[in-house]
This record gives structure tokens, C-alpha cells and sequence, in this order.
């Protein structure tokens, strides 16, 4: 099944927050040099504002895969940017060919988890302009107790940058799969598209080869965990010949306490003549 995901974009600029705190350049690195998808995916928000419901206006739009840090020119001066590479949901795809939340911000954890770095722990859309989203930051810095993001944070000492405009570009992709998948696909692919009267007639046959694709699927994913197993198998078994070598070495060299050593020998007058 075909995807979509975005070319790479600019998501932050060293700067202005929602809270008056200043982006660090550091946190630009930071963020870039440790996000991962399988850490903590960075989910895509509207208006920053994480729904409960999958049906909701504010269920999640897509996900972040992946981030990069570039400097850039701002003003006459080069500043540290951060550009993301987004997968985004069809209803996203929609609403951007619609001129629909145009504008990015990201929200950054400054101390992520026990790691102490700047990590990227969600991406909003908004239809706010730069123009009020200056306003807005101005506001929160001279009154963070009114701050109108705060109840959207996952955190009270989490961020929201500034909202910027964007242009998102979408390309559709072919996601890689495995030999068992790619088969699969492949006899679906074979079997679609014949008339009804071919369909009818190799009903049987298409199933039975759809059912064998599917166990060949099934294999190879029992056979990649039975690889697995079989290494650490393997590791366990090394271990064990090791603490067995070193058993027997150990016990070649000890006594046997329980061993009675043999009386010397004295011979006929009297004078001992062996002391084993």
C-alpha cells in the first residue's frame, strides 16, 4: 500500500518560545542528533491539542520520522534550524491541498526523560499567522500565568516554538517488505483486475495461492524468530562449555577431603621407608 511523506521542511528556528524562553542553538543539535521514531515518536497535533477519540477534530494528523539540524540565514545572520521529514495522514494530505494549517510549531521537552538533552515530543498545525503567533509570545512572556498554551503541554517546563508558515510537499512511496509480504502482494496484485467470468473460474486456485503466500509470510517471519532463538542459544551454550572447562580445571587441582592418605611404610626394622 502506497504512503505518503514530505520533503524536508524547516519546523524551528533558534529563538523565540511560547513562554518567552529563547531556543538555544544547543537544543537544535540536541534534538537532531537523538530523535528516533522507536525512542519516542513525535505525533502531529492540531493547534497543539492531543484528542482522546480517533474520530475526534483532534486526533492525531501523522508522525515525524525523522529531523535534521542546518544552519540558515535570518535577518542578515546565521541561526540553527531544525527540518523534519513528516508521514502524514490522508485527512493532513487533504487539508494542506486545501491551504488548511499552513503553520508549523513544535513542542520540545528541554530535559527529555533521564537523558538531559532537548528532544522533539510533538509537531502542531495551525491556521495562526506569524504575525498573531508574535503576539501571542509576547503575551506569554510578560504574563506566563496566563499563558494560553499551558493546558496544552504535556509538561508545565515543556515549549512550543513559534508558529511558522510552511509549504508541504507530499510524494507518494512504496514501503519496503519483506520476501513473504512482497509475494503476498504480488499474487493479490495477479489475481485483481481479471474479469468476472476468469474470477469465477479460478476462484478456487486464487485461494489456494493467496493461502500459500500467506504461510510463505508466515514462515519467514517464524523463521526469523527461530534465528533469533537459535543465536542465543548458541551464546548460552559457549557460556556453559566455558564455566564447564573451568569446573573441570578447578577440580583436576583440588584434593578430595574425604581421602585417607596411606600410613607410612616402615619395612622389616623398623624404618619407614615411603611417606605416600
Amino acid at each position: 500500500m502506497k504512503k505518503f511523506r514530505s520533503k524536508w521542511f524547516r519546523v524551528a528556528t533558534a529563538g523565540a518560545t511560547s513562554d518567552g524562553r529563547k531556543i538555544e542553538p544547543t537544543w537544535i543539535q540536541e534534538m537532531a542528533a537523538s530523535y528516533s521514531p522507536t525512542v519516542y515518536g513525535a505525533r502531529i497535533w492540531m493547534e497543539h491539542i492531543r484528542g482522546t477519540l480517533a474520530d475526534s477534530p483532534f486526533r492525531a494528523y501523522g508522525d515525524v520520522t525523522a529531523v535534521k539540524a542546518e544552519e540558515v540565514e535570518v535577518d542578515g545572520e546565521l541561526r540553527w534550524a531544525l527540518f523534519a521529514q513528516i508521514e502524514p495522514t490522508p485527512d493532513l494530505v487533504c487539508m494542506t491541498k486545501a491551504k488548511q494549517k499552513i503553520y508549523t510549531s513544535v513542542e520540545i521537552a528541554e530535559k527529555f526523560a533521564d537523558t538531559g538533552r532537548a528532544y522533539l515530543i510533538g509537531l502542531g498545525v495551525t491556521d495562526s499567522p506569524a504575525s498573531l503567533g508574535t503576539e501571542v509570545l509576547s503575551f506569554a512572556a510578560q504574563h506566563p500565568e496566563s499563558n494560553p498554551y499551558s493546558a496544552r503541554k504535556q509538561h508545565p517546563d515543556n515549549l512550543f516554538t513559534a508558529a511558522i508558515e510552511v509549504t508541504l510537499e507530499f510524494e507518494e512511496y512504496e514501503p519496503k517488505l519483506s520476501a513473504g509480504a512482497a509475494l503476498f502482494a504480488k499474487v493479490r496484485e495477479l489475481i485483481k483486475g481479471k474479469d468476472a467470468q476468469v474470477d469465477a473460474e479460478f476462484a478456487q486456485v486464487g485461494e489456494a495461492v493467496t493461502a500459500l503466500a500467506e504461510h510463505v509470510q508466515g514462515q519467514g517471519e517464524l523463521l526469523a524468530g527461530e534465528q533469533t532463538k537459535v543465536a542465543e542459544l548458541a551464546t548460552q551454550y559457549q557460556r556453559l562449555s566455558a564455566d564447564l572447562r573451568e569446573l573441570k580445571q578447578t577440580l583436576s587441582t583440588t584434593a578430595d577431603p574425604h581421602q585417607t592418605q596411606r600410613p607410612p611404610a616402615t619395612g622389616g626394622r623398623g624404618e619407614q621407608l615411603t611417606d605416600c
